[in-house]
């Protein structure tokens, strides 16, 4: 528990000191940076974003520390720093205890995807959620396994026994995953649990998204999950997942966004979108969240993070889809765009 506490230490002085060189001071008045801290599954989005509205802003710069979301959100909680990202909805008690009442605001959607290297295997690989969760489990131990083989027979798959890799604690996409595991198996749900750091029985871990990219592409039989977009852009194979409908989805822009329609949306937006309902919705989706002070310390902080956000719900979803994320269906976006006007 010290060396634990020693690291929580050392990441919030870090970033403190980080959050002080960016406060304006001396000849700098007109200028302002923007310091959040968050998952590194949107990263690459969320600095596209900083660089395009600097260059519409030069007198903004937004800088983006990828810590996780249960980091993320813990400094938020606390206080410290403009804002944080992150892919899982903060628990109840934990924000009726915030220094100051914090906002979840929906950036964009996301689907984790579950990646695998099965080398000279053709064909695409399709598994229900209970397959999954006992692969997860460490109950499927093999490629061939009846369970998995039931579902795929025209693929040729080895005997090979599966290398599981999962994501180190505190990750939003760890949360995502097992809120889908969970609904679909109960053993899951009670040997793992859902949440930023289930207790995962078998595996070796990844800290970073990026990392998890690269494990999954170096290990031969492997399986793991990633963001889509991060899937993609490191060539890996993806699953088609078994939905609510019965039917088998590959993951896209579209089968995401399709997990929102069939989902009824709470004022406050924090809703899980996994297994939603509709043939076309795929099934690990989610929203990633900004956690965002409705107060800051500072009035011109506030000021710049307002203004920061009125330019994500406007310019910044065009920049996301044009960089393949699915964006907010138009009417919530509407309802998010309102209560960014809470923010000061």
């Amino acid at each position: 528990m010290k060396t634990i506490a020693l690291l929580l230490a050392r990441s919030t002085s870090i970033f403190l000191a980080v959050l002080g060189a960016a406060l304006p001071g001396g000849n700098a008045q007109s200028s302002m940076t923007i310091v959040a801290t968050g998952s590194s599954l949107p990263e690459p989005l969320y600095i596209a974003w900083g660089d395009e509205y600097h260059k519409q802003h030069p007198e903004t710069q937004f800088r983006y520390i990828a810590e996780g979301t249960a980091e993320s959100s813990r400094k938020i909680l606390a206080g410290i720093g403009d804002m944080g990202g992150g892919d899982a909805p903060t628990p109840e008690k934990a924000l009726k205890n915030a220094a100051s009442p914090i906002l979840e605001l929906p950036a964009v959607l996301i689907g984790i995807v579950v990646v695998y290297n099965l080398p000279n295997t053709a064909g695409e690989l399709r598994l229900s959620g209970p397959v999954l969760a006992d692969i997860f489990l460490g109950k499927v131990k093999t490629w061939s396994d009846p369970e998995i083989a039931q579902w795929n027979p025209g693929m040729k798959l080895p005997a090979q026994a599966i290398q599981v890799i999962h994501r180190t604690d505190g990750k939003g996409s760890n949360y995502i995953l097992t809120d889908f595991l969970c609904k679909v198996s109960p053993e899951f749900l009670g040997k793992a649990g859902r949440g930023e750091s289930p207790k995962w029985p078998v595996g070796v871990s990844a800290a970073r998204s990026q990392d998890m990219a690269e494990k999954v592409r170096e290990t031969l039989w492997s399986i793991g999950y990633t963001e889509l977009n991060l899937a993609e852009s490191a060539s890996l194979r993806m699953a088609r997942i078994r939905n609510e409908a019965g039917e088998f989805v590959m993951a896209t822009t579209k089968s995401i966004a399709a997990a929102v329609s069939g989902t009824k949306l709470r004022d406050d937006f924090r809703v899980s979108l996994t297994n939603a309902p509709g043939k076309e919705s795929y099934p690990i989706s989610s929203f990633t969240w900004l956690y965002v002070p409705v107060k800051s310390k500072a009035p011109e902080r506030g000021r710049a993070v307002a203004e920061y956000l009125r330019w994500v719900y406007s310019d910044g979803q065009r920049i996301a889809q044009e960089r393949g994320y699915a964006t907010l269906p138009k009417e919530l976006l509407t309802r998010v765009a309102n209560s960014v006007a809470a923010v000061r």
